[in-house]
């Protein structure tokens, strides 16, 4: 597994939500070479911010070997989480600046596992600007 080559998967992701709260749906694009898979699910009672964390996560579910994946997302949310709040949220038992639990703390978990299983890169996109996958 190696960075320079092209031997990685590629996952596009988004969420949506009516209302927040309120229905919200969630797919997912997992890519690898000339491969192609397409995953999406929804929940009547949730946020967009649950539903963008969701499909990263049932995306990465499906990776059962230990690979270098490229994630695309549109959401400020799972990537600065990644790659900003995340050490300091673990550093302070999964509690916020202000002392307060983190929201959506399970859904954290599940995904920092999963980086720990992986290497990952987090890769912000701007929201439904062209973006084929997005």
């Amino acid at each position: 597994m190696t960075k320079t080559t092209n031997n990685y998967i590629e996952i596009f992701t988004d969420g949506a939500c009516t209302g927040n709260p309120g229905p919200g749906g969630w797919c997912a694009i997992l890519r690898y070479k000339n491969h192609e898979k397409i995953l999406s699910g929804f929940d009547k009672n949730t946020t967009n911010n649950r539903m963008e964390l969701t499909a990263v996560i049932k995306a990465l579910e499906k990776i059962k070997r230990k690979s270098y994946i490229k994630i695309y997302s549109d959401s400020q949310y799972l990537i600065k989480g990644m790659t900003e709040w995340l050490q300091n949220w673990i550093k302070n038992d999964w509690k916020n600046s202000r002392k307060e639990e983190i929201q959506n703390k399970e859904l954290w978990m599940k995904l920092y596992e999963f980086s720990k299983k992986h290497e990952i890169e987090w890769i912000w996109i701007k929201g439904h600007k062209g973006h084929l996958e997005n």
